[in-house]
């Protein structure tokens, strides 16, 4: 996997050089003191992946993932922590705070390598999907594994979904809640409002328009009323 690193500070740059050096799936092609460097880098190599500073010369690393079209998978090393919902909300791979410990930084490389070679790999992922009784969705920091059993129902909150689970605490995920039903398929789960999805067997009962799950009231749209009167009937 090639990649490049963006950093103002030199001794930052030889430490993720020699981060680089012991990982064998990554290539250094361009080794950057600034955004402007790195755009003349992009222009004659092809690569997979960036890990960008933040905080530099001319122009931060965030505007410099912004620039560009298409993105390559990125991940943010900083010593600055209050970036990272803006961060994550741009789609980092990861977000690594200075001082870098080497497992921190081998993590995140090596979870852009698996979506690098899950990309490649389309018919896997889709008997994947068919087959998993698993997902992983990323909340703040980490990508949280949830059995899809757990899940009782999914509530929108504009940009994001609370997903409620068997656990004590909702997981909050920057989603939409259309891209998340695409991901659970409706064989257990149904849009029943615009702002709810149910998990079919954790419906403690269903009383006019309106479902009950441990105490929660689940209202039924009425766009949807009738795929969920079909779907309990059979």
């Amino acid at each position: 996997m090639k990649c490049i690193i963006i950093d103002d500070e030199p001794l930052a740059l030889e430490l993720l050089e020699d981060f680089i050096s012991k990982i064998d799936f990554l290539e250094l092609v361009a080794s950057c003191s600034s955004g402007i460097e790195a755009m003349s880098a992009l222009q004659t190599e092809q690569v997979d992946l960036i890990f960008t500073d933040i905080e530099m010369p001319d122009f931060s690393g965030i505007d410099f993932i912004k620039s560009l079209e298409p993105k390559p998978m990125f991940i943010f090393t900083t010593a600055y922590s209050h970036y990272a919902v803006e961060g994550f909300n741009l789609n980092a791979i990861d977000y690594l705070v200075k001082p870098i410990p080497f497992h921190r930084f081998l993590k995140a490389a090596t979870r852009a390598n698996n979506l690098l070679l899950s990309k490649s790999k389309p018919a896997a992922v889709e008997v994947q999907k068919e087959t998993c009784d698993f997902i992983f969705v990323k909340s703040e920091y980490e990508n949280i594994k949830i059995n899809l059993s757990e899940i009782k129902y999914i509530e929108s909150l504009k940009d994001y979904i609370k997903i409620y689970t068997n656990k004590e605490k909702p997981i909050l995920t920057l989603s939409s809640l259309k891209s998340f039903e695409e991901r659970l398929g409706k064989t257990n789960f149904l849009r029943v409002h615009k702002s709810y999805i149910v998990g079919l067997k954790h419906i403690y009962s269903v009383q006019r328009n309106r479902i009950i799950i441990d105490d929660k009231w689940i209202p039924i749209g009425l766009n949807y009323r009738e795929d969920f009167i079909k779907k309990i009937d059979n």
